[in-house]
């Protein structure tokens, strides 16, 4: 038997909510429209770009969502290759749950709205790429809620959905994994509440990144 646990990546392992909200201040102001709060910017974090532009400017058509999405795109790039990227860190004790799951016998995989570059320059930069089996991102799959991803994570590594478990800060990852029949673990340190995780469908919200792996085993 194999058991699958599968994380989000912004809000739930890390915190990345600043450049975020600068790289999508920017793509509004590029293209000429006033940027939303960043309360709401946090909110949308987890979606694939196109549907947070959809999110966050309801009244648009699907070209300005579409360009929205390609000027966030070009502010992040900027970002980063200009060094302003502020720091997204790990959230304290990431680290060594990823390895108290692995040694309890876990495949760890990752899930995110982020794309293939942006995933595996944080992974990189923390130095925890080889803990992770696979990784299903924004470029290959659509948005959450769907659940393609994880539906390609349990694939890849020869995973049922009853032995698999998605874990996640928004009310989308929680949704995901009921999609794909997955336990829905919820964490309390992201960008949604635990109130939205739990009318999103979450078994089980975690309050404190320690207290995962007893979830887990649950």
């Amino acid at each position: 038997m194999i058991r699958l646990a599968v994380f989000d990546c912004d809000g739930t392992l890390a915190d990345s909510q600043a450049n975020i909200c600068v790289a999508a201040e920017r793509a509004f102001a590029d293209a000429g429209l006033t940027p939303p709060p960043r309360d709401a910017i946090r909110r949308i974090v987890g979606l694939s770009l196109v549907e947070a532009m959809r999110v966050l400017l309801p009244g648009g058509d699907h070209m300005i969502h579409e360009r929205l999405a390609a000027e966030y795109k070009a502010a992040f790039h900027d970002l980063r290759t200009s060094g302003a990227l502020a720091e997204e860190p790990l959230f304290d004790g990431i680290v060594d749950v990823l390895d108290r799951l692995r040694s309890n016998g876990w495949v760890l995989g990752v899930a995110t709205g982020k794309s293939d570059r942006g995933l595996a320059h944080i992974l990189t930069e923390h130095g925890i790429a080889d803990r992770f089996a696979t990784l299903q991102t924004a470029d290959r799959h659509p948005s959450k809620p769907s659940p393609a991803m994880l539906t390609a994570a349990m694939a890849e590594v020869g995973a049922s959905a009853e032995d698999s478990v998605m874990i996640g800060d928004t009310s989308f990852d929680m949704a995901m994994a009921k999609a794909a029949g997955v336990r829905a673990v919820g964490v309390a340190w992201g960008y949604h509440g635990a109130d939205e995780l739990i009318a999103a469908g979450a078994d089980v919200v975690a309050t404190e990144v320690a207290a995962l792996p007893g979830l887990l085993a649950a």
